[in-house]
């Protein structure tokens, strides 16, 4: 059974904020960076870990999954309808709704600067067709394709809304969830305390 992903305004989530259970499918650094108030963090690349909880959870009442732009949750929320599981998207993500005023929650009051996976990978992308192109001008013209092979894959990126970069860089050690936090997250799901 497929259910179709519903998209909530800032405004709507914030009005029933009170009601939804809400889950950060961002990276734990991005998470620590701001969430919104009692966002569990269910990073998406461990979505299938925790979908028999998000099921019981989506069962008790309504999901909203969040990210930073609404691209990945968007994402989560299509694997969840293909298993069956009825989610929402906060459109714009938690960008939309920093920028319309809204509290973000910061994990001990923490004011650290995260960088989101999106600026993570600019800074990466960037670097490596800077590298490239110095490369190519200095010790081999060869080196050239370094650039031009992030550039398509900047290309594939857009075009099939995935992104293999992040991918990767999901799996440094910043970006990955400690095994006791997601499952503190995953035992608050199943008890339904945010």
């Amino acid at each position: 059974m497929t259910t179709t992903p519903v998209t909530l305004t800032p405004d709507q989530a914030r009005s029933r904020l009170h009601e939804l259970t809400v889950i950060d499918v961002r990276t734990p650094g991005e998470y620590a960076g701001g969430h919104l108030p009692g966002a569990l963090n269910i990073p998406l690349d461990q979505l299938d870990r925790a979908l028999p909880d998000l099921r019981g959870a989506a069962e008790r009442g309504e999901l909203l999954v969040v990210c930073a732009s609404g691209a990945r949750s968007g994402n989560a929320c299509r694997t969840l309808a293909e298993n069956g599981v009825r989610a929402a998207t906060l459109a714009g993500g938690t960008g939309a709704w920093a920028a319309q005023g809204n509290d973000l929650e910061r994990p001990g009051g923490s004011t650290k600067a995260t960088w989101g996976m999106e600026r993570q990978v600019r800074l990466t992308a960037g670097s490596v067709v800077l590298l490239g192109l110095a490369l190519g001008e200095t010790v081999h013209p060869a080196f050239r394709l370094l650039s031009a092979g992030i550039a398509g894959g900047l290309v594939l990126s857009a075009v099939t809304d995935t992104c293999g970069m992040a991918a990767l860089l999901a799996e440094l050690p910043h970006n990955r969830p400690r095994r006791a936090d997601l499952d503190a997250a995953l035992a608050r799901l199943r008890t339904g305390r945010p």
